[in-house]
């Protein structure tokens, strides 16, 4: 049955505000919020997921319930992602809500992972509970895009980040980018960062521009992972990426013992993935990256590992900050090779617009999906 959306559309609206407050705190568990609404109508509580290994959505609502006094029997409860079925590092939701007494539960989206789906609603409606899927699905859904894309496809959704002149520059001929974009677009970019499970840069990023990756210029309950796509192990074990906080993982394509253990001294973690021309496969990093709990998948890296991951298909989304200045010369987004046709090029879709302090930022998604292509030569 689904709920109209003049029934849910309020209560939802703000179980979806509370969602977001999970981001950068929830991971790798889904960003869930949730209002319970008593059979008076006046509210009884709210909450949203907390870090991993912590209660719930479900939960925290049904405590800050208690908290007030009121009395959740009978009552509606609006949740944004489906209420989870299985025991993992806390108990069922579903199971809280059928002791709790509730009479309905609204839910926003189905749960894409494999262990819920349709099960967190079947145990409500077998315990007599009214079940209704309601509005805000595709916004529950955007807010866990990366969740979704970790059930169903086995690998984090990736969005590659660039700062660009009006002319397509990231950077000088010199490699210099300090700064293109302003203050404001750099505090945005960093909360975009703190979306992220993990941020993922190049070597040759790393040597050229020594960048620490974490996330500073907004307030956040976790930094993201930090990930290296460094084949021959040269990141220097100086490297600012490497201190402290966070943790950082660095991809290889060549073992080599010296130097894995100089990054391993430093607490990197190196994982060898070989492909067949002797890079890193960058496919198979991200497949491990989705084993790893890694959901979005921040990349801020330079024009040849951006060229490679769109190449290979693998960038589901651009986020770009385009200055209003021209640079002449310099380092474009991507290292592509060169294209005889238009009908060729990789084609993106707006799918939003917006200013940001003198800038603008600019968020595409590939169309048709992203195909393999060519490089541009070494």
């Amino acid at each position: 049955m689904t709920a109209s959306p003049s029934d849910v559309a309020a209560p939802m609206r703000e179980a979806l505000a509370l969602a977001a407050h999970a981001v950068g705190l929830s991971d790798p568990n889904p960003r869930v919020g949730c209002v319970i609404v008593g059979a008076d109508g006046r509210l009884c509580g709210r909450g949203h997921t907390q870090e991993a290994g912590g209660a719930h959505a479900e939960v925290m609502a049904l405590r800050d319930a208690e908290s007030r006094g009121a009395d959740v029997r009978g009552a509606t409860v609006y949740v944004t992602l489906e209420p989870c079925s299985h025991h993992g590092r806390m108990p069922p939701c579903a199971e809280a809500l059928v002791a709790a007494g509730v009479a309905r539960v609204v839910i926003a989206l189905r749960d894409p992972n494999p262990l819920v789906s349709g099960r967190g609603a079947a145990r409500l409606e077998a315990a007599g509970i009214a079940v209704e899927w309601g509005g805000g699905g595709e916004e529950s859904r955007e807010l866990n895009i990366g969740f979704v894309s970790r059930m169903e496809r086995g690998r984090p959704w990736l969005r590659l980040k660039a700062a660009v002149s009006l002319d397509g520059r990231t950077a000088l001929a010199d490699g210099t980018s300090q700064w293109i974009t302003g203050e404001a677009a750099r505090s945005d970019g960093h909360a975009w960062r703190k979306r992220a499970s993990a941020v993922l840069t190049g070597v040759g990023t790393v040597r050229e521009d020594d960048p620490r990756l974490d996330v500073r210029l907004v307030a956040t309950a976790r930094q993201p992972l930090r990930v290296i796509v460094d084949s021959r192990l040269e990141t220097p074990p100086t490297a600012r990426i490497l201190a402290p906080p966070g943790s950082v993982l660095v991809y290889g394509a060549v073992d080599d013992a010296a130097r894995r253990q100089a990054l391993e001294d430093q607490r990197a973690e190196v994982i060898v993935l070989p492909n067949a021309r002797g890079k890193v496969d960058l496919a198979a990093m991200l497949a491990d990256l989705g084993r790893r709990g890694i959901n979005e998948l921040h990349a801020e890296a330079g024009e040849k590992l951006n060229a490679s991951l769109l190449a290979a298909g693998l960038v589901d989304e651009l986020l770009v900050y385009l200055a209003p200045r021209l640079l002449g010369s310099g380092r474009g987004l991507a290292a592509l090779a060169p294209i005889v046709r238009l009908d060729e090029a990789l084609g993106f879709a707006f799918t939003g617009v917006e200013r940001v302090g003198a800038d603008l930022r600019l968020l595409l998604r590939p169309v048709p999906p992203a195909r393999p292509i060519a490089l541009q030569p070494a």
